[in-house]
């Protein structure tokens, strides 16, 4: 078996539902595992939804009715006729979302986001299973839920594989289309749970490591993995061959491709992971697997930007010492304040950080009354993958280098851009 992943991008629209058929004709469909995410920006869309509820907007029922209109207009495009089946197993799925709304006692917020922004996967999965049956594919539409099982951690489950891997293993039967949703599990209680970050690609590893899959492929909108990010630099190129340890070294450093959860089930069994072009199908892409680190060999760039360059000293000329860095650590994971990179010598202490959660504030003044503080804000970090002096020179051109570090294949560079 095959397994494939269709994120939001590739499903956004009437049009994009139809280029999944057109994919299928030429990748081929039969014994593969379809996992799709949410259309388009259906998962913000379903994040405003909940803003409202817990705010007790009165704008609740309208961002509801927004989606729906979306789905709708996209369901006339693809169908026509308002009979079609479709259209009453789409409003079921939003009766149980209305309903859900109207009845739920739970305050925890986490619990309530899982419960509603899963809307999105099982109303694009039953959209597209419709519209193959319709365009002669035979499918088995999959709800996950009863498949992935995982603790109740909600918007961050951990996965019970020994459970996952049972029923998948038992109940997939192998020789038809199947489709189901990214993202979602769900616990012991048969409440819906979700994955995390890049939740969907790591759906399509857990169904290829239960399922012993011949491959995964992510498609996307760009023809593969590149060695930088287009946005940032002029001449990215694309890369034909990754290591799983180096896609795990650049995700690591914030390369936002591939995350490494997605990699380390299918490292286990060396089952090669292909990106590819949703747009042109037929082109190699990029396959991540036992092999080659790089090919072609060169350097690899990393931009994260918004990042917290933090100096710590002490503020009587002593050592900062291992328990110093102990307590600056705990307090980073207390305020969920993400760390980047580290530099330190006797009596300084140096970080790049991502404050994500706007806490930086109320982290400060804690660390004001034991260390001298200083900061810049908006800096950025780069991250040089087997640099050169060309690549370096690249990055630094043009900017204030507030700080860096070399390691034997690995230069990161915090500047200022202002």
């Amino acid at each position: 078996m095959k397994v494939f992943k269709f994120g939001g991008a590739s499903v956004k629209d009437a049009a994009g539902i139809r280029n999944v058929y057109d994919v299928l004709q030429k990748a081929g469909y039969e014994d593969v595992l379809l996992v799709v995410s949410a259309m388009g920006k259906t998962t913000n869309a379903l994040e405003l939804v909940i803003k409202n509820y817990f705010d007790k907007s009165a704008e609740l029922n309208a961002s509801v009715q927004e989606i729906k209109k979306y789905h709708n207009q996209i369901l006339l495009d693809l169908f026509e006729d308002e009979n079609h089946a479709v259209f009453a197993a789409v409003q079921e799925h939003f009766s149980d979302l209305e309903y859900f709304l109207a009845h739920n006692k739970s305050p925890n917020y986490n619990f309530v986001y899982d419960q509603i922004v899963s809307m999105g996967e099982i109303i694009s999965t039953t959209v597209l299973s419709y519209y193959m049956n319709f365009m002669g594919i035979e499918t088995q539409w999959i709800d996950v839920r009863n498949y992935i099982k995982t603790n109740n951690n909600y918007r961050d489950a951990e996965v019970d594989w020994e459970l996952t891997q049972s029923n998948i293993s038992k109940n997939i039967k192998t020789k038809s289309l199947n489709i189901t949703q990214g993202f979602l599990g769900s616990d012991e209680n048969n409440f819906t749970t979700t994955l995390g970050r890049e939740g969907s690609d790591y759906t399509a590893a857990i169904f290829a490591y239960c399922l012993n899959a011949e491959s995964v492929t992510i498609w996307k909108d760009v023809p593969g993995v590149m060695n930088a990010d287009p946005r940032y630099f002029e001449n990215a190129s694309l890369l034909n061959q990754i290591s799983y340890r180096e896609a795990i070294e650049l995700a690591f450093y914030g390369a936002t491709v591939i995350h490494p959860k997605t990699l380390q089930p299918l490292q286990k069994k060396e089952i090669p992971l292909h990106v590819k072009s949703f747009i042109n199908p037929l082109l190699k892409g990029t396959v991540v697997s036992k092999g080659a680190t790089l090919e072609p060999f060169m350097p690899c760039f990393i931009v994260k930007r918004e990042q917290l360059l933090i100096s710590l000293s002490s503020i009587d000329f002593s050592f900062i010492m291992e328990e110093n860095i102990s307590e600056i650590f705990g307090l980073f994971h207390e305020f969920k304040i993400k760390v980047n990179l580290i530099q330190n010598s006797a009596i300084s202490f140096s970080v790049c950080v991502e404050d994500k959660f706007g806490n930086f504030k109320d982290l400060l003044a804690i660390l004001s009354k034991k260390f001298k503080v200083g900061y810049n804000e908006n800096v950025t970090l780069y991250t040089i993958r087997h640099f050169n002096d060309t690549a370096a020179q690249t990055v630094v051109e043009g900017k204030t280098v507030l700080l860096k570090q070399l390691g034997t294949e690995t230069m990161q560079i915090v500047t200022n851009e202002n």
